[in-house]
């Protein structure tokens, strides 16, 4: 699919459940994806999301199995709600510097994510984000957090190193 480079919006839902979907051609032009845009769209394999969107909302890539590289943008401040979660072809992630919020169960579900760095921009990290991200081997979180959600990293199998710095305040029940 190649988006005409008029469009600024993809509203929501708009190719949800497009199984067959493999790529997509997104232009600049576009300033938002609204949630559950690409939601089980399965065989999507990757994507660039264009420079000018500032957020990943929720359930954008929620179910996206296929999914195996994603480029963000670095004007993207948060990364929303089940943006990414069951995304279980997804190997690593690099989250940009302008990124300060990564939202309640982001990367849930994310078996084959071996590793993700977290920028010294994010300030909160919120509960079960790396929920059964099996193959998830360590993780530094930054001097900038101050607070980690709830059950964050449970059912991270895999996970043999965490870095927890002295800014961290609250890690919640």
């Amino acid at each position: 699919i190649i988006i005409p480079s008029d469009v600024t919006k993809i509203g929501s839902c708009a190719f949800e459940g497009c199984r067959c979907l493999e790529t997509i051609e997104i232009p600049n032009s576009v300033t938002e994806i609204r949630d559950c845009v690409f939601r089980d769209c399965s065989s999507l394999q990757s994507i660039r999301i264009p420079n000018n969107v500032t957020e990943i909302r929720e359930c954008v890539f929620c179910g996206c199995t296929s999914l195996k590289t994603i480029e963000i943008p670095n004007n993207v401040t948060e990364i929303g709600r089940k943006a990414f979660e069951g995304c279980s072809s997804l190997r690593s992630i690099e989250i940009p510097n302008s990124v300060i919020e990564i939202r309640e169960w982001a990367f849930r579900g994310c078996s084959s994510l071996h590793t993700i760095e977290i920028p010294n921009s994010v300030t909160e990290i919120g509960k079960w984000v790396f929920h059964n991200c099996s193959s998830l081997q360590s993780i530094v979180v930054p001097d900038s957090v101050t607070e980690i959600g709830r059950s964050v990293f449970d059912n991270c199998s895999s996970l043999r190193s965490i870095e927890i710095p002295n800014s961290v305040i609250e890690i919640r029940e």
